[in-house]
């Protein structure tokens, strides 16, 4: 790769260095492709990202040699259990999945990123370089030829045969690169804070959501010693909750999870100690165009329910990488064709968890007596059945992994 002043020359520029963006760094550089990654901010110390890691991508992980280099810094989850109005109406064992890697985990998606980030150090072909901004696509007619960026070391401007936009769900990528994207609101915000887990109540090996009416909580444990919590609240509403005061909180928080109303007051004492999350899910109809790709996020946003956001975005890269190894070599028509392939290759499985997601949201908006005791009978039915319960998670956790087969099967599969 020639690095001369501001310019630099390279097969691949990634822009963001989320898990989408590094995790397909990582292995394009362990393939020998030229890869240089601009991510915007100087650190991962991001609060309130996308901490769950399904059970796919964790052995995606596995199989790729990084979740050695991760021993110690996640936990796995071995339980999930929906309670409405008090009752437990749902809860599945992962331990019952037979595949090589059935549970989830609990991640600092900071030490992920460090991780990834550290093993594509390791290869001459990978440039990574943080606090930098992305503030115009390269053009050659119709041909998107590399980035334009602000960084900490002045304007540097990227050469690249394909330029990749991984830059999340508002992503300036997919907007400069005039990509179509339908964007779907949802009925609801979250907002997130983070507690003390209570260890005199719960243990720490289980996904909860609780139910009363329209409203639902979820409460993730979260390396190392914490709660991560993100209750709903009415699209937009944050401003009409905040005139309310920090009181009108601590009662939601009551009504979900009233064992932890002490902790609540203690530790949650201003609108800072919160965060907002705005809920939508975004379909791009054509991922790609000449010269440029979208994966993760940038790609079709999702909501957070069952994590799936950084389950797509590695299996994205995964899935990706192979195909541009094959094509850069080959020229455009090549790399057109393999970026058709890509998206071929992933968007029905993110169309299952979109819907699947979906439904979730009006399950967890019906009120009243009537829409309530409808949701509890749904679960409940679940619950009582093996089968159902198994075809609901595996929807959402085991699109990818089976028994005995290994990443390379995969990746081969997509190659054809």
């Amino acid at each position: 790769m020639d690095e001369t002043g501001r310019e630099l020359r390279t097969q691949v520029c990634v822009v963001g260095g989320g898990p989408a963006g590094l995790t397909l760094a990582v292995e394009l550089a362990r393939r020998g492709v030229d890869v240089v990654v601009l991510e915007a901010s100087k650190h991962f110390n991001r609060s309130f990202r996308g901490e769950s890691v399904s059970p796919d991508s964790v052995w995606l992980l596995d199989e790729l040699g990084i979740l050695d280099r991760l021993d110690g810094a996640y936990v796995q989850m071995h339980r999930f259990e929906i309670e409405d109005s008090g009752h437990t109406v749902l809860r599945a064992d992962f331990d019952r999945f037979q595949y090589p890697h059935p549970f989830p985990v609990e991640l600092p998606q900071h030490t992920l990123l460090s991780t990834l980030a550290e093993a594509g150090a390791e290869h001459a072909s990978f440039t990574l370089i943080q606090g930098a901004t992305a503030t115009e696509l390269l053009r050659d007619g119709g041909k998107v030829t590399g980035v334009r960026a602000r960084t900490p070391d002045g304007a540097t401007t990227v050469h690249a045969t394909l330029t990749v936009g991984a830059d999340g769900r508002f992503s300036k990528v997919r907007e400069m690169s005039g990509l179509h994207a339908q964007v779907m609101p949802l009925d609801r915000d979250v907002v997130w804070l983070k507690l003390p887990f209570p260890y005199d109540s719960w243990d720490d090996r289980t996904y909860r959501v609780r139910i009363r009416g329209d409203q639902h909580g979820l409460f993730i444990p979260t390396r190392p010693d914490s709660v991560r919590v993100g209750f709903n609240i009415p699209k937009g509403g944050l401003k009409e909750i905040r005139k309310h005061g920090l009181p009108l909180l601590h009662q939601r928080l009551d009504l979900l999870a009233p064992e932890l109303s002490d902790t609540v007051r203690n530790h949650i004492r201003g609108w800072s100690d919160t965060s907002m999350l705005d809920i939508f899910t975004t379909v791009v109809p054509r991922w790609s165009a000449p010269g440029l790709v979208l994966i993760g996020d940038a790609a079709h946003t999702l909501t957070p329910i069952l994590g799936q956001g950084v389950n797509h975005a590695i299996i994205d890269a995964v899935t990706l990488a192979p195909l541009l190894e094959d094509a850069l070599p080959e020229g455009p028509a090549a790399l057109t064709h393999a970026t058709d392939r890509f998206q071929r290759a992933r968007e029905a499985s993110v169309a299952r968890s979109r819907a699947l997601q979906l439904r979730q949201e009006r399950l967890f908006s019906l009120g009243g007596r009537l829409g309530g005791g409808w949701r509890r009978t749904l679960y409940r039915a679940v619950d009582h059945s093996e089968r159902l319960t198994h075809k609901v998670l595996a929807g959402a956790y085991f699109q990818v992994q089976k028994p005995g087969e290994r990443v390379a099967k995969v990746q081969q599969d997509v190659r054809g």
